[in-house]
């Protein structure tokens, strides 16, 4: 358990928007380029009863479908963060001149629920997850609020479902909001929850980031991380559900990328 953890004694700084980081544009997606401090800096310096907002982590995976899906685009478009997520994806857009540093959504959470400045009574809300998950994460970052709510499948085909689970999330304030229920259904989730103007916080779109944290999913180990082969490692360890996804899908950020430095001659 992290140790060092105070209760909440003074009220929360006043939040600015205008303090993230200038926007950088990259295949059409505006990027904060921020790295992980600042990143850090600037979610715990907004307040738990501001509106709803949300920090969304494209990676490639993620950016081939904003390419191709006008609808899932907007969703990331109008995040209040956009932060860049892969090491490939920085790689790329070096090549185009832009500069994002890459902010793991997996390094980003694990960061934030462990920082010294995140009180231990800070109110946090998992969405999606396995059982137990809530509590392994309260066990393992000293934290005594943490819920977990787990939607049904089908939030992106059905209505019902997706205005239950904005409800659900509305009836439990916290702090952060992690929501974990894979792309593009976290950001839906999301962008519904601040569009509606009710829910309070900010909700963090960071996929299977809290199973890595708590142990549940094998993360590559740093070497290859470092190399910029975590996708490798992902691959081996889960072919069936990830194959298509980057032996298939993946690689067509290549073209998307060469596509879009046409464009920008």
């Amino acid at each position: 358990m992290s140790e060092g953890r105070a209760m909440a004694t003074t009220a929360e700084p006043a939040f600015f928007p205008s303090e993230a980081s200038p926007r950088a544009d990259f295949l059409d997606l505006p990027f904060d380029r921020l790295d992980l401090d600042g990143a850090l800096n600037t979610l715990l310096a907004v307040p738990a009863n501001q509106s709803f907002r949300y920090l969304v982590t494209p990676n490639v995976d993620h950016m081939v479908r904003i390419t191709e899906d006008p609808e899932v685009a907007r969703l990331y478009r109008e995040a209040w963060l956009c932060i860049n997520d892969s090491r490939v994806l920085a790689l790329l857009a070096k090549t185009c001149g832009t500069d994002l540093p890459p902010v793991p959504g997996s390094d980003l959470v694990a960061a934030l629920l462990t920082h010294p400045k995140l009180t231990a009574d800070s109110r946090i809300l998992i969405v999606g997850g396995g059982d137990g998950l809530a509590e392994s994460v309260a066990d393992l970052c000293g934290l005594t609020r943490v819920e977990q709510i787990r939607p049904p499948m089908g939030l992106r085909t059905d209505p019902a479902k997706l205005a239950a689970t904005v409800e659900a999330i509305e009836a439990r304030p916290a702090r952060f909001v992690v929501l974990a229920v894979g792309s593009p259904q976290q950001e839906l989730l999301a962008n519904a929850l601040a569009r509606r103007g009710i829910a309070k916080g900010v909700g963090l779109c960071i996929g299977a980031g809290l199973e890595f944290l708590v142990g549940d999913r094998a993360r590559a180990p740093a070497i290859l991380r470092t190399l910029n082969l975590e996708w490798l490692f992902r691959l081996a360890c889960e072919p069936r559900r990830l194959g298509r996804r980057y032996l298939i899908d993946g690689p067509q950020i290549f073209r998307r990328v060469w596509e879009y430095r046409r464009r920008a001659r």
